[in-house]
């Protein structure tokens, strides 16, 4: 009789009706509840399938076809019908949710083989129709809601955990130089500033700042100063320090915000960079030559023409300063020494060049800024859970706020270019015949219109501890950042300069904010905009930034080298 009264509501209810719920299979020990989308009355498809909280199901679960689904706790799984080709949730047929695995359950496997069209549904006897709905409308009070990953046009899956194996190798040999390196000044042109000065461990590999100041500064982090006398800076870094978390990753395929450093055999070196063909060949991977850049960048670490002899030559071509730096660095016996022990090709302290220094520095940022031991990661690998504002913001992140179109991938980010209508300050990077202190992104690379205004999406792992974002900095905090992705424009009318973290430069100031008062400027940049705003609530934002606050890595003030306490320079350390 149970089993006749069974296909019997099946058949009148739910096929016959057109109550067309989509079940779950579950183990014999609990059943697992499901509610179709006509008893929500919340706005959804009717080809939504709700989960309560309490399934107990695996975390994650097999569809048809070796797809999956996070299980982790309540969802509403939005299957689309047009994705399937199909008019409804009762046609979907060939997608099943697999059981639990603690026994084969008889009735799922009925209806499959009887083709009734559905997944097996859930019915619990036990209880009337009255009792069940009270229940339904429990488990709803705790429902979230994930865009089911295989069946939304735009949506991503879940990455795969990272892994060491997924990274450029590092001998720690090289790595030891490379440490000593980065946070030696012997690399800058005026002695007075090292790689470490605006990606230090003390900022997360960053500075703290919007803009940074590079030559003629003093001091560290956000409280950096611009200088003075005639030592002082003579224009702010167009650009936010990028972090440098995971650049190592073996499917980093450009740098920068405008990925002017790209894998390339465009010049027979390897890489496509501002150094064109006289980039050297030899460089281990994509963040030994970014390594060089900054070297030669004249606010950055270079300094002023006829201040010193790497200045001077990077005037006449950006090749004939390396070979300068690397003679700096070959005639400290302290450093011969290393390289001739690190390099098999390096016998004698005359064979150091700028190759040798760059896959040096290499071999300390890769292994250094390795981060993959985030709670998130630990929720990938199945060791633990997100807690329930983290696990909420997710399912958002995959899902309605549709933040995973552009930060997909192990390492949050498709490596595009991609226009967000941030607030415009600062000098720019400004090419030779730009009119104004502006900067259009990747279009001064590409030099390609359909380009202008846009910048590479950045990863987001350990993305709590780079603030402040975007391209130039513009906004303080994660929720900052965070609203201005779902309502670009109302959010940059709202912007206020007090939120840019500049430092105080009067000689300079008149250029901060200057690009504003070009009103057709302005105008361009608001049309350029590759995001759709999003309705989202003040929890629900406080939710996605739990989850971005997951990604941070639990060693992240624990890494493997960390800050010298000396350089063989014997110059000071920042």
């Amino acid at each position: 009789m149970r089993f006749f009264n069974l296909l019997f509501r099946h058949l009148f209810h739910d096929f016959l009706l057109g109550n067309r719920r989509v079940g779950i299979a579950a183990n014999r020990a609990q059943d697992v509840p499901h509610v179709g989308a006509r008893e929500i009355n919340g706005g959804h498809a009717e080809t939504d399938l709700v989960v309560p909280r309490d399934t107990a199901l695996r975390p994650r679960v097999s569809l048809h076809g070796g797809a999956q689904i996070p299980f982790k706790s309540a969802f509403v799984v939005l299957l689309h019908p047009e994705a399937e080709c199909v008019h409804h949730a009762n046609q979907l047929f060939g997608v099943r949710i697999a059981r639990t695995g603690r026994g084969p359950e008889g009735f799922a496997r009925f209806f499959k083989a009887a083709l009734l069209h559905q997944i097996a549904g859930f019915f619990d006897l036990r209880k009337g129709r009255r009792a069940q709905k009270s229940q339904y409308r429990q488990y709803l009070t705790h429902a979230l809601f994930l865009a089911f990953v295989p069946f939304a046009a735009n949506a991503q899956d879940l990455p795969a955990p990272l892994s060491l194996d997924q990274f450029h190798p590092s001998d720690p040999q090289k790595a030891s130089i490379g440490q000593l390196l980065f946070y030696d000044k012997i690399l800058s042109g005026n002695r007075n500033i090292s790689c470490g000065t605006c990606h230090h461990h003390d900022h997360g590999s960053a500075d703290g700042l919007s803009l940074g100041i590079g030559e003629g500064g003093m001091g560290l982090g956000p409280e950096r100063t611009a200088g003075t006398g005639e030592d002082r800076i003579r224009k702010r870094i167009p650009r936010n320090a990028p972090a440098l978390w995971n650049i190592g990753h073996k499917s980093i395929r450009n740098i920068f915000h405008d990925g002017r450093l790209s894998v390339s055999d465009l010049y027979d070196n390897g890489f496509n960079s501002p150094a064109e063909e006289w980039l050297p060949k030899g460089l281990d991977n994509i963040t030994a030559a970014q390594a060089l850049f900054p070297l030669t960048a004249q606010f950055e670490m270079a300094g002023n023409p006829k201040e010193n002899q790497v200045a001077g030559a990077v005037h006449d071509r950006i090749d004939a300063a390396w070979p300068i730096i690397a003679k700096r660095v070959r005639v400290i016996p302290e450093y011969s020494d290393m390289f001739v022990a690190a390099f098999d090709d390096v016998e004698d302290p005359k064979d150091i060049n700028i190759v040798h220094i760059g896959n040096a520095l290499a071999a300390f940022i890769n292994s250094e800024w390795r981060s993959f031991d985030s709670p998130f990661d630990a929720y990938l690998s199945q060791q633990k859970s997100l807690n329930d504002a983290a696990m909420r913001g997710m399912e958002l992140f995959y899902g309605e706020a549709n933040c995973a179109s552009c930060h997909s991938g192990a390492l949050f980010t498709d490596q595009e270019f991609h226009a967000l209508s941030l607030p415009a300050f600062g000098p720019g990077r400004t090419r030779r015949f730009d009119p104004i202190a502006r900067d259009v992104g990747r279009m001064g690379e590409s030099d390609a219109s359909e380009d202008a205004y846009r910048f590479r999406t950045p990863p987001l792992r350990n993305i709590e501890l780079t603030a402040p974002y975007g391209h130039n900095g513009a906004y303080p905090t994660l929720q900052d950042m965070i609203r201005h992705h779902l309502d670009p424009i109302g959010s940059k009318a709202n912007w206020t300069r007090e939120m840019a973290a500049l430092r105080p430069a009067p000689w300079i100031k008149a250029i901060d904010f200057v690009v504003q008062s070009d009103s057709r400027e302005m105008a361009r940049q608001n049309q350029a905009l590759d995001i759709t705003p999003a309705a989202l609530s003040d929890q629900e934002i406080n939710e996605l930034e739990a989850f971005l606050r997951s990604l941070t890595g639990v060693t992240r003030n624990d890494r493997p080298m960390g800050r010298p306490t000396r350089v063989p320079s014997n110059l000071p350390v920042d």
